[in-house]
C-alpha cells in the first residue's frame, strides 16, 4: 500500500478512535423515573434560566442532529444500531451554572445525567445507555469550548468542551514557543483526553497531559463549583486519570504548557513487509530503542496496516541532530535528511494530523465527524519486546489479510515511566511499560461485521501471550465493554467487585483508591455508566 493511501486511512483512524449529600436533592435509585420525571426536569431546567433552544427532547427538531454531532462511530449513530437506549434530553450547556442547572435538577428528578465533551467515547457511554429501563439526559460540553492563552504564560486555561485542534491553534498562535503534550487527533474533546490521563506524542519528553493539569473547576454531585483548593488532593488526583463520568463534571482544567524551539522536526517513513525484512528489522530494532533511555525528546509511533509499517516521528529539535542520532542508533529506519520537516510546533501537529506538509493549521479546528464507518477498538500494554519472529507471524497471518485492520503503538519511557511514579495520577501503566497496542477495525454499514469482529478478536487472542498479564492492562480511553461491565446490587449502587474486573485492568493498584475516592464525593452513585468508578466505603 502506498505511503499516501496509509496515511489517508490512519487519519480517518484517529478521527474515529478514537462532599455529603444534600438532604433535598435524592439519588436516582436503579428503576426507571417515570414520564412524569422527565417533565419536572426539563421545567426545573427552563425555571434555571437555561435558554429553551438548549433544552432538547426527542420532539424537538434539532434533537437527533445535536445527539450525532459529536458521535465519531457509525454503530452507535442511533439506538436501533447500537442496542442501545437513546436520551431523554440533551442539555446544551453554554455556562457553567447551566452544568450546575442540570446537576441539581437531576438529582431532584431522579434523572442521571452522561457527560461528554468530544464524543470520542469507544463506547459511546456518553451519549447511550445499555439499560433498557434507563432514563437518563446527556449533557453536552461543546459549548463550553473557550481557550484562555497569554503569550509568554506557562499556563492556560481550557474548558472541556474545546478539541485539542482547538486547544493546539490557540497556543500555537497566542503563545508561540509553547506546546501542550496532546494526542494526534484534534477532534478528540479536552475533557475526555485529561480525564482518561491522555497519552500522546511528547508524553516522554513532558509526562501525561494529565501529568499537567495543575488545577481544574468541577461541578459536584451537589452541583457546587469546586476547584482544587476546595475539592482536595484525593479528588483532584482521580479527576486526572480516573476516567470521566465517575466523579462529577469536570468544566475547565487549568494546565502547563512546556517551552518548544521555533522549530521541531517530523517526518513519515513508510515501509512495506517484504522478502528483505527490512520493515519487520525495523519494528524489532524500534522496540529495543525504548528498552533504553533513549532520547525522550523524540518520539516514534508506528501504525500497521496491511503489509506497511509507518513511522511517524516529532522530534524536539532541529533535523541535524535528529538525522545523526538517527544514523547512528536507528540505521535500520533508512533515515536521511530528506526526509525531515523542519516546522513550527502548531504546524507540525498539522502535519501529524494530515500527513501533508503544506496542510495549515486551520484544518484542525473542524470539529466534524464521520458516521459512515463503524469501528471496534481494543487495547493492551507491552513490557518485553515481541521480537521479529512475531512481527512477522502477525503481518503473515493478521494485517496482510485485512486492509480494514489497524494497530497502533505509542512508546512510552522517557519522563512517563522514568520520572513520574505509577501511583502519581490514576494512569498506572509507567514503569515498565514500552508501549501501547491499539487495535481497530472498520466496517461500512452491516457489511462485513461479523469478519471484522473475528479478524480483531483473532489478532488480539495472539497478541496474548506477547503483552502484559495479571492482569491484562488496557487504556481507559480506549473503552471495551468487552473486558466487563458494571452490575447494581441490592442498595442501587454499582457493586465493587463487579468494577475490579475491568477497573484493576484499567488502573491496576489504583482501581482501590479510585473507589474510596468516589464513596467519598458520590456516595450516592449519581455519575455513573456501564464502566464508571463504584462507591467503596472504606480507608485505602
Amino acid at each position: 500500500m502506498a505511503a499516501a493511501t496509509l496515511s489517508r486511512h490512519v487519519s480517518l483512524a484517529f478521527l474515529l478512535f478514537f462532599s455529603n449529600l444534600l438532604f433535598f436533592l435524592p439519588s436516582p435509585s436503579s428503576s426507571a423515573a417515570s414520564p412524569s420525571a422527565i417533565d419536572d426536569f426539563v421545567s426545573c431546567l427552563l425555571s434555571a434560566n437555561i435558554p429553551a433552544d438548549q433544552v432538547l427532547t426527542p420532539t424537538s427538531t434539532s434533537f437527533i442532529s445535536v445527539l450525532t454531532s459529536s458521535v465519531q462511530n457509525a454503530r452507535f449513530a442511533t439506538s436501533s444500531s447500537s442496542n442501545a437506549t437513546s436520551p431523554a434530553c440533551i442539555v446544551a450547556a453554554s455556562d457553567v451554572a447551566h452544568v450546575q442547572s442540570a446537576v441539581r435538577c437531576g438529582r431532584r428528578h431522579v434523572i442521571r445525567l452522561r457527560v461528554r465533551s468530544g464524543g470520542h467515547d469507544y463506547e459511546g457511554l456518553s451519549y447511550r445507555s445499555l439499560r433498557s429501563d434507563d432514563v437518563f439526559a446527556v449533557l453536552d460540553l461543546a459549548r463550553l469550548r473557550a481557550v484562555r492563552v497569554r503569550a509568554g504564560d506557562a499556563t492556560a486555561w481550557v474548558e472541556s468542551g474545546a478539541t485539542l485542534g482547538e486547544l493546539y491553534y490557540s497556543i500555537g498562535k497566542s503563545n508561540p514557543g509553547f506546546a501542550f503534550p496532546g494526542g494526534a487527533c484534534p477532534t478528540v474533546g479536552v475533557g475526555g483526553y485529561l480525564s482518561g490521563g491522555g497519552i500522546g506524542l511528547m508524553m516522554r519528553k513532558f509526562g501525561l497531559g494529565a501529568d499537567n493539569v495543575l488545577d481544574a473547576m468541577l461541578v459536584n454531585a451537589d452541583g457546587d463549583v469546586l476547584d482544587r483548593g476546595r475539592m482536595g488532593e484525593d479528588l483532584f488526583w482521580a479527576i486526572r486519570g480516573g476516567g470521566g463520568e465517575s466523579f462529577g463534571v469536570v468544566v475547565s482544567w487549568r494546565i502547563k504548557l512546556s517551552m518548544v524551539p521555533s522549530t521541531v522536526t517530523v517526518f513519515n517513513i513508510a515501509k512495506t513487509v517484504s522478502g528483505d525484512g527490512a520493515a519487520v528489522a525495523a519494528l524489532a530494532k524500534w522496540e529495543n530503542l525504548i528498552l533504553q533511555p533513549f532520547m525522550p525528546e523524540l518520539t516514534i509511533r508506528v501504525v500497521l496496516q496491511g503489509n506497511t509499517a509507518l513511522f511517524q516521528s516529532l522530534y524536539i529539535g532541529g533535523c541535524g541532530r535528529l538525522a545523526a542520532s538517527m544514523d547512528a542508533y536507528f540505521p535500520e529506519l533508512g533515515m536521511s535528511r530528506s526526509d525531515c520537516n523542519e516546522l513550527t510546533w502548531l504546524r507540525a501537529m498539522a502535519f501529524i494530523t494530515t500527513g501533508n506538509i503544506t496542510a495549515p493549521p486551520e484544518d484542525m479546528l473542524r470539529r466534524t465527524n464521520n458516521l459512515g464507518t463503524s469501528v471496534k477498538s481494543k487495547s493492551d500494554y507491552v513490557r518485553r519486546a515481541i521480537g521479529a519472529t512475531a512481527w512477522t507471524s502477525l503481518f503473515t497471518n493478521w494485517l496482510s489479510r485485512n486492509n480494514n485492520g489497524i494497530l497502533i503503538l505509542e512508546p512510552h519511557g522517557g519522563v512517563v515511566g522514568a520520572v513520574v511514579p505509577d501511583y502519581a495520577t490514576p494512569y498506572p501503566h509507567r514503569a515498565g511499560v514500552l508501549y501501547n497496542v491499539q487495535y481497530g477495525v472498520f466496517w461500512w454499514g452491516d457489511d462485513g461485521v461479523n469478519a471484522a469482529r473475528r479478524w480483531l478478536d483473532g489478532v488480539y487472542e495472539e497478541m496474548g501471550p506477547l503483552v502484559s498479564s495479571d492482569p491484562r492492562e488496557a487504556f481507559v480511553n480506549y473503552r471495551d465493554l468487552e473486558i466487563g461491565e458494571n452490575e447494581i446490587g441490592e442498595d442501587g449502587l454499582t457493586t465493587y467487585e463487579s468494577g475490579r474486573r475491568w477497573g484493576e485492568r484499567y488502573f491496576m493498584g489504583n482501581f482501590r483508591r479510585l473507589a474510596v475516592v468516589k464513596g467519598r464525593v458520590d456516595p450516592g452513585d449519581y455519575f455513573r455508566n456501564e464502566q464508571s468508578i463504584p462507591p467503596l466505603f472504606q480507608s485505602y
